[in-house]
């Protein structure tokens, strides 16, 4: 299975990108074991439309378009489910029992996503009541991904 958190925005290079990045190569590395041949970012530029409903349309269509067919898809929404780090490792391990061979986690743009991702989402997941900021859930996302695996390994770096 492949792993793909797909973005809208481009990070800067910084601390955010840095610790990003850290994240991201330790899911590499201890995904491999699993069967996960990679985890990785795919950044999609920003709607410029004048209009919030018409950018998330854009963005969507976009998104949608950068993703494999037959890809679980997991869109990050604020009116989302919030799940435990066991719970989103649950859904990870049912990707890889169950032969999928995409796992994509779609943060949109400013105004959220358009309704036709949304309806073709499998999962619908929120990082609380919080607003965050994109690098922040970005980060958030590439940590979760590498806590998923080390729950499913039974690595140690999850503690309940």
């Amino acid at each position: 299975m492949k792993v793909t958190i797909a973005c809208v925005g481009k990070m800067k290079a910084g601390a955010e990108r840095d610790l990003c990045d850290r994240y991201l190569d330790r899911a590499n590395k201890a995904g491999r074991a699993l069967g996960i041949k990679s985890v990785s970012v795919i950044e999609l530029t920003e709607s410029r439309a004048a209009r919030a409903q018409d950018r998330k349309a854009e963005e969507a269509a976009a998104l949608l378009k950068a993703i494999p067919a037959g890809a679980l898809i997991v869109a990050l929404d604020e009116h989302g489910k919030t799940l435990s780090s066991q719970a989103f490792a649950d859904k990870v391990r049912s990707g890889l029992d169950s032969g999928v061979s995409d796992l994509v986690l779609m943060i949109g743009g400013a105004d959220g996503h358009g309704p036709e991702l949304l309806s073709r989402a499998d999962v619908k997941l929120a990082l609380g009541a919080l607003t965050w900021p994109h690098q922040i859930v970005r980060i958030l996302c590439a940590e979760q991904i590498y806590r998923a695996i080390t729950i499913i390994s039974g690595h140690p770096y999850h503690r309940e």
